[in-house]
C-alpha cells in the first residue's frame, strides 16, 4: 500500500478508516480495559513494595504505570459507555427515524424549545460520535503528558545528582556546568508549562518565539513531545476537541482527590498505626504478612504469640543502613558507588567483595544494633539473610529461656552519628506474648 498522503487513493482510504474505526476502538479499549484491570494489583504491589524498600527508580517507573493505568481505565471506560449509547442510538434511529416533535403533541413553547435545545437525533448521533472519537484519542495523549512530566522531573534529578552532586569531578566541571544547566531545566519547564496551559501564546509573539524557540527544542527532546505534536496540534485547531479536553481536567482532579479519601473509624485508632508498647502492625509479624501486599516495617519476628525458644528478629536492609555503616566505618567506602540501576552485563567481578571487607561490613552493623526484651540487652549476632518474601536485609535469633510468660517489647536500637556525637536511636518497638508450650 502506498502511503502517499498527497494522493486521492490515500485520502479515500483515510476516509473509509474513520468511519469504520469505531470497529477498532471498541476492540482496543475492551482488550485494554481487561489488561488494565489484569494488571493493576501487580503494578501496585510493586509500588508498595519499591515504595518499603525504598527503591527510587522501581517506584518512579511503578508510580508512572499505575497513574497511566487509571487515567486509561476512566478514559476507556468512559469510551465504552459512550459508544454503546452511541450504537444504540444508531439502532434506534434504524427502528424510529428523527425525533418527530410535532407527534409528541407538546404545548408550542415546549415544541419550540425542544426543537431548540434537543434538536435532531442525526445531531445528537454525531455529537456523540465526536465524543467518543476524542476521548479515545485523548486517552493516549494523557500517557504521553505523564510520561513528559516524568522525564522532566528525572531530568533534573540526574542533573542534581551525576553532576552538581558529584563530588569525583572538578568543580568547573560540576557547577560550571551543573548549575547553569540545572537553571535552564527549571526555567524551560515554567516556560514550556506556560505554553502548554495558554494554548501556544509564547509561540504566537514574534520576539517571544525566538528566546522560546531552543527550549522548545531541547524539551521536545525531553518530554519525547516530537512523537504526539501531531496529535496535541489537531486538538488544538478544532474547537470541539480543544473544549473536551479542558472539560476533562476537573474530572481528573476529582479523581485524583477520591483515591485520597479514607474513611476513619475512630480519632485515636487506626489501620496504618506503627508498632510500639500499646500498637501491634502485621507488618512487623512475618506469619501476618499478606502474601500480596504485606512488606516488613524495618523490623519483623516470627509471630505474635511465640511458643518457641527463641525469637527471630530480621532487619530490612535499605540504602540508609549501608550510608550509616559507611558513617561509622569509612573505610568501608568505596572509591566508586556502585550502587542503583545497573545493567545485568558485568565486566568483571564486582560483586565478589574481599570476605575480609565483608566480615568488617557485618561487624560494623552488629556494633550498630543492638537488641533488647524489654530492658534487657541481649547479645545479637546478625548475619545476611533473606526474609520469606525475599527481603534482604540481617538475621538474628534471641533466646526466650528467662522470659517469663505474657506480653513483651523487643526492641531494635542502633547508634547514629549526628554533629559529631554518637547517640542510641529507636528503630522499632514490637510487643509480642510468649507462652512455653
Amino acid at each position: 500500500m502506498q502511503n502517499d498522503y498527497t494522493k486521492p487513493e490515500f485520502k479515500k482510504l483515510l476516509h473509509k478508516l474513520q468511519e469504520e474505526s469505531w470497529q477498532l476502538e471498541l476492540l482496543i479499549s475492551g482488550f485494554a480495559i481487561f489488561g488494565l484491570f489484569t494488571a493493576i494489583p501487580t503494578i501496585t504491589e510493586s509500588l508498595v513494595e519499591a515504595e518499603n524498600n525504598r527503591q527510587i527508580y522501581k517506584f518512579a517507573i511503578s508510580l508512572v504505570a499505575t497513574i497511566s493505568c487509571y487515567i486509561l481505565i476512566f478514559n476507556l471506560l468512559f469510551h465504552v459507555l459512550l459508544r454503546g449509547l452511541w450504537i444504540g442510538a444508531l439502532g434506534l434511529r434504524y427502528v424510529s427515524g428523527d425525533i418527530d416533535y410535532d407527534s409528541l403533541k407538546y404545548s408550542k413553547k415546549f415544541t419550540n424549545h425542544l426543537k431548540k435545545k434537543v434538536g435532531s437525533f442525526d445531531k445528537y448521533i454525531g455529537t456523540l460520535e465526536n465524543y467518543c472519537s476524542v476521548i479515545f484519542a485523548i486517552s493516549f495523549l494523557l500517557i504521553f503528558y505523564v510520561l513528559a512530566i516524568t522525564f522532566t522531573i528525572l531530568a533534573i534529578v540526574f542533573i542534581a545528582n551525576l553532576l552538581i552532586g558529584n563530588d569525583d569531578l572538578p568543580g568547573w566541571l560540576s557547577h560550571g556546568v551543573g548549575i547553569p544547566l540545572m537553571v535552564f531545566i527549571i526555567f524551560g519547564m515554567f516556560f514550556t508549562l506556560i505554553d502548554f496551559l495558554t494554548l501556544g501564546f509564547l509561540k504566537k509573539k514574534k520576539w517571544l518565539s525566538i528566546l522560546y524557540f531552543p527550549i522548545y527544542r531541547v524539551f521536545g527532546f525531553i518530554t519525547l513531545s516530537f512523537l504526539y505534536r501531531p496529535l496535541v496540534y489537531n486538538f488544538l485547531d478544532n474547537k470541539f476537541g480543544k473544549r473536551l479536553s479542558f472539560a476533562l481536567v476537573p474530572f481528573y482532579i476529582l479523581i485524583a482527590l477520591a483515591t485520597t479519601l479514607k474513611y476513619n473509624v475512630s480519632n485515636f485508632l487506626g489501620n496504618d498505626m506503627t508498632s510500639s508498647e500499646y500498637v501491634a502492625n502485621n507488618n512487623n509479624y512475618e506469619d501476618l504478612l499478606s502474601d500480596s501486599d504485606g512488606f516488613i516495617d524495618d523490623v519483623a519476628i516470627q509471630s505474635k504469640v511465640i511458643a518457641d525458644n527463641y525469637v527471630k528478629v530480621f532487619v530490612v536492609f535499605s540504602k540508609n543502613i549501608e550510608d550509616n555503616i559507611f558513617n561509622f566505618n569509612p573505610e568501608l567506602k568505596p572509591d566508586e558507588d556502585s550502587r542503583g540501576l545497573r545493567s545485568a552485563i558485568t565486566f568483571g567481578n564486582n560483586f565478589n567483595k574481599p570476605d575480609s571487607l565483608r566480615r568488617a561490613y557485618l561487624k560494623t552493623f552488629n556494633d550498630m544494633y543492638s537488641v533488647k526484651i524489654d530492658t534487657i540487652k541481649y547479645d545479637a549476632d546478625f548475619i545476611i539473610a533473606k526474609s520469606k518474601k525475599g527481603n534482604l536485609g540481617f538475621e538474628t535469633y534471641v533466646s526466650t529461656k528467662n522470659l517469663i510468660d505474657g506480653k513483651h517489647i523487643l526492641k531494635v536500637n542502633r547508634l547514629r552519628i549526628r554533629k559529631g556525637d554518637t547517640t542510641n536511636w529507636n528503630v522499632s518497638k514490637i510487643p509480642f506474648w510468649y507462652y512455653k508450650d
